[in-house]
């Protein structure tokens, strides 16, 4: 019989600024642990350290644009469009623009703060 999600489960972000995650699937909200689905609203000049996840991502740009800053370089996506980023590289996400952005990520295996890997930041580092 289908389960019904009725709502959320606000998690807290890493970051700069206040950024809404709400995981909609996934470990915490779902008990699933093969993929988790989650909407993230990030203010303008939100960025968080860089990390380097044993986790496929796979992110929806719906409103704004997404930057993600990777070893070979930067790419800017732009509401409608979408990257996927492989298990063990380097990735930084960020929303320089003044207006933020909202995306959809989904992570399989689900996401999960010890699997994300992210990089130790020192004090007045992002």
């Amino acid at each position: 019989m289908p389960r019904l999600l009725q709502q959320p489960t606000v998690i807290q972000a890493a970051g700069t600024k206040p950024k809404r995650i709400e995981e909609y699937v996934g470990r915490v909200n779902s008990g699933h642990a093969s993929v988790s689905v989650a909407r993230m609203v990030s203010p303008g000049g939100w960025e968080e350290p860089g990390q380097r996840p044993a986790f496929e991502e796979i992110t929806v740009v719906l409103r704004g644009r997404l930057r993600v800053e990777h070893d070979g370089g930067v790419l800017d996506v732009p509401a409608g469009q979408s990257v996927v980023t492989s298990p063990g590289e380097w990735v930084r996400y960020s929303t320089p623009d003044p207006e933020g952005a909202e995306y959809i990520a989904v992570c399989m295996p689900a996401f999960s703060p010890d699997s994300v890997h992210r990089e130790v930041c020192h004090p007045g580092e992002s």
